[in-house]
């Protein structure tokens, strides 16, 4: 695949970045080197490879699902200029 100087203009106006029409050839060399790396990697058997999360195998570290503090919403709206019924009560800012 190959991209052209069109193609370009149009990924920068889509990523919002100013591009000079003097940049777009260097841009384009660019994205074309990339895209060749890319079909590289596509040419590659990974059929039997396993996906990998880590380069070192490891299991992740899992804790219990417990409730280690809380039980007191009163101590929590004290200091709150308006509170109702243990919630923060705020302005509207949307009608």
């Amino acid at each position: 695949m190959s991209v052209d100087q069109d193609t370009v203009r149009r990924i920068a106006h889509l990523a919002r970045i100013a591009v000079s029409d003097a940049e777009v050839p260097h841009l384009q060399d660019e994205l074309n080197s990339i895209l060749g790396w890319v079909e590289q990697l596509n040419a590659i058997d990974v059929s039997g490879v396993e996906p990998l999360t880590s380069v070192v195998e490891m299991t992740m570290k899992k804790r219990t699902d417990l409730v280690t503090d809380g039980g007191y919403p009163e101590a929590i709206v004290k200091n709150a200029p308006l509170s109702e019924d243990n919630y923060f009560v705020v302005p509207k800012v949307v009608e």
